[in-house]
C-alpha cells in the first residue's frame, strides 16, 4: 500500500495540474444545488400534490436554516476581514454574492411553482387557500369571529417612533408592520405611524379551517383573519398599509466549554443569545415602501444583499403542516407500513436472538420498535447490571430516553452521553438530561472540544454467571419519529471484539481516556479519517496492479478536501468510484484526467436518504462499513464518531444489493454534473430504489 511519502508527491502533482476551482466546488453553492434538487420534487407533476406540497416547505425550511448557520458563518468571516480564498478558491466575499443570486432565484421558484402548479391542482381536488381579497361573505364574518374570539387576546400591537426603543424582532417570527392613518387632535387632520405585530402563530398554528362549500374545504392563513380585523386591532384607526416581515438571525453558539456543569450555563445562556443574533435576512412584502425597508435595514445592520423581497406571506416552511388538516390521503403517497423483523418479532428475548447471530435493521422500512425494545427489554430485565447510550437528536416523547431513566430507577448503572451542542435540539435534550439525572443516570455533556455524533449503546448483561454484552449501532438517531421517514440502518450485535471496542470508546468519552487501537470501529476524530485514506489507497494501488478495485460511497455530503483529493487519486489510477451523495457534494465529476471514473448520484425521494455506508473492493475480498460519518472535516476532526463493519455474509450481500438498486435507479437519481447541476438517470427500465427496497427488505425477510 502506498504510504504518506509515496503518495504526497501525487498530490502534489494532482494540485499543480487542477487548479482548487478545477477539483473544489464551494460548499455552500453545493448546497443551493441540493435544495434545488428538492425543488425538482415539489415541481414534478408525477408526486402527489400534498407531497409536493410538503417538499415545497422543506424548500422554505433549508432556506432559513441555510441562512441561521451557513451564511452567518460567511458574514462572520466576511465581518472579520478574512479575504483569503476557501478550498474551492473563491473569498467569502464572492461567496456571499453567488449566494444572494442563488437565494433570490429561489425565491422566486417558491412562489412560482406554488401559484402556477400546486394552488390549481389542490382546487381541482376542491381544496382552496382563501386569502382576505377573495373570501365570501361569510368566510369574513367566521374570520371576524375568530379573532375575536382566539386571535385577539394574543396580541400586542407596538407602536415605532421615536419615543419607543425598536424591539427586539425574534428569531424566524412573523410581524406585520402597519401603517397607521391616526386622527389629529381637532379631528381635521392625520398623522401617519409605523405600528409593528407579532402573528400568534406559535399558540394557534399558520391555518384555519373556514366555511366551504359542499364538497370542498377551505382554509385561510392566520395572517389573513388577521388583516381583516386589523381596523379592530389598532383601535379603529385607518390602515393605509400592511406588510408582512419576517427575519432570520444567527443561530451558531458561541461556546466556552470548561466543564460540564459550566457547558450547561453555557449553552442555557447561548440559547438566550441565539433569539437575539445578529439578523442575516430581512424577508418584505415586495409592496413594502422603500422607506420603511430602509429602516429596518438600518435598524437591524443588514446590508442591502441581506434584504430580500419575498411574498405578501412569508414562512412557507408551515405549509408542511397543511397535509395533516386537510386529511386527503388519497392525495399523498400510499401508506407503506413498517415491516416486522420474524426474528425478533417472536422472540421472547430480544437478547437471547441477537446472541444467537447479528441482526440488521433498516429504517423506515422495518419498524422502529425493535430500538425501542432493545432499551425497554434491558430497563426491566434482572439481568441487566448496566446500559450506556448516547443521544443526540431525540423526541420529546421518546421511548428510549424514557427506558433509561425506567433503567436508572431500576437500579441498573445507566450512563447516557448526551449531546447538548446538537444544533436546534438544545432545549430537548437539557430537558432529557435533567430528566435522567433526577432517575438516577449517569449523564455526561458530551466530551470537550468534540460533539458526540455516534449513535450507539451497549447493554451488560448476566447469563449463567457470565456477563455478555450487546449492542446497537446505527448510521441514525435515536428518534422514534424522525426514523419513520429517514433512510437508515442497524446493527443489533453480541460480536465480542466489536462489544470491546464500544466499551472502550464509551471510556473514551466518559473519562477523556485517549489512545488505544480498535480493532473492528474505525473512531473520528483518531482512527477515522486515517483507516477510510489507507482503504482508498490500497484499492488505487490494486487497481495499478490489475487487481480487483471499486469503491462505492453513501454519505449525506462530501466536503473534505483531503478525501476528495484522495477519491481522485484513485480515479487517475483505474479506480472506479461511485458515490451516492443526498446533500452537499464539493467532489467535481467527470472532469478529464481527474475524474472521469468518479459517478456521483443524488436521490430526493419520498424518505430521506440518511445512511452512510462505505465499501471497499479489497481484491474482491470486500469491506464494508456503517457509520454516522459523512465525509466532512467537522466529522472526520471535531466529532466523536463510529463506522462499524457488516461481518454477516448474508447481510453484507443485502446492504450491497440496496447500493446497487441506488445506483441503478431511474426515476428518482440524479447525476451530478462538474458544474454541480444534475441529470436524471435514464435506463430501459424504470427502477425506483426506495419503492423496490421496500419490496427487497419484505422478500429478504421471508
Amino acid at each position: 500500500m502506498l504510504n504518506d511519502m509515496t503518495f504526497h508527491p501525487l498530490k502534489e502533482r494532482l494540485r499543480k495540474e487542477f487548479s482548487s476551482l478545477d477539483r473544489i466546488q464551494n460548499r455552500e453553492l453545493s448546497w443551493l444545488d441540493f435544495n434545488d434538487r428538492v425543488m425538482e420534487e415539489a415541481r414534478d407533476p408525477q408526486v402527489p400534490v400534498l407531497e409536493r406540497l410538503k417538499f415545497l416547505a422543506i424548500v422554505a425550511s433549508n432556506l432559513d436554516e441555510f441562512f441561521m448557520v451557513r451564511v452567518a458563518f460567511v458574514r462572520r468571516q466576511i465581518e472579520a476581514g478574512i479575504k483569503r480564498r476557501g478550498p474551492d478558491g473563491l473569498r467569502p466575499v464572492e461567496t456571499l454574492e453567488r449566494i444572494v443570486e442563488r437565494v433570490h432565484r429561489a425565491h422566486e421558484s417558491i412562489g412560482d411553482c406554488f401559484r402556477t402548479s400546486i394552488l390549481p391542482d389542490l382546487a381541482r381536488h376542491g381544496m382552496f387557500l382563501i386569502t382576505d381579497t377573495d373570501a365570501t361573505a361569510e368566510q369574513r364574518a367566521f374570520a371576524r369571529h375568530y379573532h375575536a374570539s382566539t386571535l385577539a387576546p394574543l396580541l400586542t400591537p407596538l407602536v415605532l417612533d421615536e419615543s419607543h426603543p425598536f424591539p427586539e424582532l425574534e428569531n424566524g417570527a412573523l410581524y406585520f408592520c402597519v401603517e397607521v392613518m391616526q386622527a389629529g387632535r381637532a379631528g381635521y387632520r392625520k398623522s401617519n405611524h409605523l405600528g409593528l405585530l407579532r402573528l400568534p402563530t406559535p399558540a394557534v398554528g399558520r391555518f384555519v379551517k373556514v366555511p366551504s362549500s359542499a364538497g370542498t374545504a377551505s382554509f385561510m392563513l392566520v395572517d389573513d383573519i388577521l388583516r381583516l380585523s386589523l381596523d379592530e386591532v389598532f383601535g379603529g384607526e385607518d390602515v393605509s398599509g400592511c406588510y408582512e416581515i419576517k427575519i432570520v438571525r444567527d443561530s451558531e453558539l458561541d461556546l466556552d466549554e470548561v466543564g460540564s456543569s459550566d457547558l450547561l450555563r453555557s449553552i442555557l445562556e447561548g440559547l438566550q443569545r441565539r433569539r437575539k443574533g445578529p439578523a442575516t435576512r430581512f424577508l418584505y412584502d415586495p409592496s413594502m415602501p422603500a422607506d420603511i425597508v430602509e429602516r429596518f435595514a438600518e435598524q437591524l445592520r443588514l446590508s442591502r444583499e441581506h434584504v430580500f423581497p419575498g411574498a405578501r406571506n412569508h414562512s412557507f416552511a408551515d405549509f408542511i403542516h397543511l397535509p395533516s388538516l386537510i386529511e386527503r390521503p388519497d392525495l399523498m403517497y400510499p401508506p407503506a407500513g413498517p415491516l416486522s423483523v420474524p426474528r425478533l418479532e417472536g422472540a421472547m428475548s430480544i437478547y437471547d436472538e441477537v446472541q444467537k447471530g447479528d441482526v440488521l435493521l433498516q429504517h423506515p422500512y422495518q419498524s422502529f420498535s425493535y430500538v425501542a425494545r432493545f432499551f425497554e427489554e434491558a430497563a426491566g430485565d434482572p439481568r441487566v447490571v448496566a446500559i450506556k447510550s448516547t443521544l443526540y437528536r431525540t423526541s420529546s416523547d421518546s421511548r428510549i430516553a424514557s427506558a433509561l431513566a425506567r433503567a436508572a430507577r431500576n437500579g441498573k448503572q445507566v450512563t447516557v452521553l448526551i449531546e447538548l451542542k446538537a444544533r436546534f435540539d438544545e432545549e430537548r435534550n437539557i430537558g432529557w438530561a435533567r430528566t435522567l439525572e433526577e432517575a438516577g443516570a449517569q449523564v455526561v455533556y458530551g466530551v470537550k472540544g468534540l460533539k458526540t455524533h455516534c449513535k450507539m449503546a451497549l447493554v451488560v448483561r448476566k447469563v449463567g454467571g457470565e456477563f455478555c454484552q450487546y449492542c446497537h449501532l446505527g448510521t441514525g438517531n435515536y428518534n422514534d419519529r424522525t426514523a419513520r421517514v429517514y433512510s437508515d440502518f442497524g446493527l443489533l450485535t453480541a460480536h465480542k471484539g466489536i462489544a470491546a471496542d464500544v466499551s472502550a470508546l464509551f471510556n473514551r468519552m466518559t473519562a477523556d481516556v485517549r489512545g488505544g487501537a480498535y480493532t473492528h470501529l474505525l473512531m473520528a476524530p483518531e482512527h477515522m479519517r486515517e483507516g477510510f485514506v489507507g482503504r482508498i489507497r490500497r484499492e488505487a494501488e490494486n487497481a495499478r496492479l490489475g487487481v480487483k478495485a471499486g469503491i462505492v460511497a453513501k454519505m449525506n455530503a462530501l466536503v473534505d478536501p483531503e478525501m476528495i483529493d484522495e477519491l481522485y487519486l484513485a480515479s487517475q489510477s483505474g479506480v472506479t468510484v461511485r458515490l451516492i451523495v443526498r446533500g452537499i457534494c464539493c467532489l467535481r465529476p467527470g472532469i478529464p484526467g481527474l475524474s472521469e471514473n468518479i459517478e456521483v448520484c443524488s436521490i430526493i425521494d419520498r424518505y430521506l436518504e440518511h445512511a452512510r455506508v462505505y465499501r471497499f473492493e479489497n481484491g474482491g475480498a470486500p469491506e464494508l462499513f456503517l457509520s454516522s460519518a459523512d465525509w466532512m472535516p467537522r466529522n472526520l476532526n471535531n466529532r466523536i464518531e463510529v463506522a462499524f463493519p457488516v461481518y454477516d455474509n448474508r447481510m453484507r450481500s443485502q446492504v450491497e444489493e440496496i447500493l446497487e438498486l441506488q445506483l441503478s435507479d431511474t426515476v428518482k437519481a440524479r447525476l451530478l454534473r462538474a458544474d454541480g447541476g444534475c441529470v436524471r438517470r435514464s435506463g430501459e427500465r424504470l427502477v425506483r430504489s426506495q419503492f423496490e427496497q421496500y419490496e427487497l427488505v419484505r422478500n429478504n425477510a421471508g
